[in-house]
């Protein structure tokens, strides 16, 4: 019913949803009043009126998904459902989990972050993100596309998908129509901290996939035990970087361009020890590697395909990924956003490579609220005037609170508003041979743009993150502000 009323007044008012045209100078609503404030009045209440439809409409679409959901997994009791969900790491753990399976099962995955109210429900069903999400056509379209994937027959055997948690409540509200056959929790750790205001209000948000679902894999490296008291599904496994961990890593040797060489390794009924070389970079990275395997252990892979689908797995465009810079420099690009966490880890990276010259090139992490100044400046005391030549801030966060923190440490700080001068400053001062990190967040950061002014050919410049003609505009429209 509902979408049957907002399409006739869709048609008859030609009410734009964007709500950007309404009551513009010679429009129809502008024409009925000569009086400034009477038109204004009337603007003010047509906005908000538009503002309700939106919200209606949304909300209609999104339970009308969510039930397509529930209906398809019940008719399909099959596939297995698998979620990953935490503070950080979850696209590349997604991505990991996916290229180990994929060496047995049909899987079925989005590479990107589709883990919103209607993203997270498309990718499950394996339908297209619409580009029209305000036409009611494009919807009704999606909702048949919807009815024929239920009642055809199974195309996959694992659906993985990322649960993403920007405020209170929206990874408990997915157990509300899904129950997954596994959730993989990635890491508890400040995030969005505008809304959660506290790290138990994140443990409980990011936990909350371990209890809805069947049973659950918990980073134990980047989630504390004291959160344990939160867990209420007994089946639950850990993995992690030591033999702490029931799925865990012993690392045999490391190079840049062959990654880690080792044993993957598995404790108790599933004892099993697998000679893999894992092509990451970062200690996070390799987390992401074993948390896949311990996935297709769970599954019944055998020791083989295990071997073969870690073998596979290679980083994920600006996550730790490895390119090559002017001058013969490593470029460790991992800007596709930044948190707390993850910031700490890259830097350790960095750290542990053998060159003649480390550069940091550090912008703003969003989403911190009320905790950013004493985040920013927790990353800004790990960088040490030792094993940095240079740190570069980029971000007005990051000005005012990270790089402060580093100059007391001895450090050299030089801080930028765009990344476009960060990348030219970091070219200027590139030595050869030298490891150059570039992390920080997506909005009004963009750093994958300093590292294009720094890689080795223009011809690369497809590996990075966010280069779509639509993101390419919206970057320029940013920049242009400078």
């Amino acid at each position: 019913m509902l979408m049957r009323i907002g399409a006739k007044t869709l048609a008859r008012d030609k009410i734009n949803m964007s709500h950007k045209k309404i009551g513009a100078p010679g429009g129809r609503a502008a024409a009925k009043y000569t009086s400034p404030s009477k038109e204004a009045y009337f603007c003010g209440r047509v906005r908000g009126a538009c503002v309700i439809i939106v919200l209606m409409f949304k909300n209609y679409i999104q339970k009308k998904l969510e039930k397509y959901v529930a209906k398809y997994l019940r008719r399909h009791p099959d596939i297995k459902l698998i979620i990953v969900t935490g503070s950080v790491g979850k696209t590349g753990t997604k991505v990991a989990i996916g290229t180990v399976l994929s060496e047995r099962f049909r899987v079925r995955l989005h590479e990107g972050n589709h883990n919103a109210e209607l993203s997270g429900p498309l990718a499950i069903l394996g339908i297209a993100y619409p580009e029209n999400l305000k036409s009611i056509w494009t919807w009704l379209a999606v909702f048949r596309a919807a009815r024929r994937r239920i009642h055809q027959p199974s195309d996959v055997d694992v659906i993985i998908q990322e649960v993403g948690s920007d405020r209170i409540g929206q990874v408990p509200h997915f157990g509300t129509y899904a129950r997954p056959y596994l959730a993989v929790v990635t890491a508890v750790s400040a995030e969005h901290m505008e809304f959660f205001q506290t790290i138990d209000a994140v443990a409980a948000e990011e936990l909350s996939a371990a209890n809805f679902s069947e049973s659950a894999l918990i980073n134990r490296d980047n989630i504390d035990g004291a959160y344990a008291a939160k867990l209420t599904n007994p089946q639950i496994n850990t993995y992690g970087t030591t033999d702490a961990a029931e799925f865990h890593f012993i690392q045999e040797d490391y190079t840049l361009q062959d990654g880690f060489t080792g044993l993957f390794m598995a404790q108790g009924q599933l004892n099993i020890g697998v000679k893999v070389q894992l092509k990451v970079a970062g200690e996070h990275s390799l987390r992401a590697a074993i948390a896949a395997g311990a996935v297709g252990l769970k599954l019944g892979m055998t020791a083989d395909e295990l071997r073969s689908g870690l073998n596979k797995i290679r980083p994920v465009s600006g996550r730790m990924n490895i390119l090559r810079g002017v001058k013969d420099t490593i470029i460790i690009d991992d800007t596709y956003n930044s948190s707390p966490l993850a910031a700490a880890a890259a830097i350790q990276a960095l750290y542990a490579l053998s060159v003649p010259q480390r550069i940091v090139v550090l912008g703003s992490m969003n989403e911190l609220g009320a905790t950013s100044p004493a985040e920013h400046a927790a990353i800004g005391k790990l960088c040490d005037p030792s094993l940095i030549a240079h740190v570069i801030t980029v971000g007005e966060q990051a000005e005012t609170y990270l790089a402060p923190a580093a100059l007391s440490k001895g450090c050299h700080v030089v801080s930028f508003k765009t990344a476009l001068e960060a990348g030219a400053y970091a070219h200027k001062v590139l030595e050869t041979g030298a490891a150059i990190l570039f992390k920080g967040s997506q909005g009004g950061i963009y750093l994958e743009e300093a590292v294009k002014i720094v890689l080795h050919a223009t011809e690369e410049e497809h590996q990075l993150v966010r280069q779509s003609a639509a993101w390419l505009e919206e970057k320029q429209a940013f920049f242009s502000q400078f």
